[in-house]
């Protein structure tokens, strides 16, 4: 279960339809462009670090952002 700490060194991996997610994502934050919320299985830290470079937000906060619009476990 997800308890809200996160740590830098924290694997993130993306679960359910990231198509949708995206989507959602780029209604919630319209600086995002295709380009950041490109997502290959496995690079889930070049997105991370394109979504935070873009949105000006730290690991940490990205990873916050993208759990919020992941579906529950």
């Amino acid at each position: 279960m997800y308890t809200g700490k996160i740590t830098n060194n924290e694997n993130f991996k993306m679960i359910g339809d990231w198509t949708s997610q995206s989507k959602t994502l780029k209604e919630k934050y319209p600086l995002l462009v295709d380009a950041d919320l490109k997502f290959e299985k496995g690079k889930e830290n070049d997105l991370l670090t394109r979504v935070g470079t873009r949105l000006n937000k730290k690991r940490d906060e990205v990873i916050n952002i993208l759990r919020k619009v992941q579906p529950s476990a």
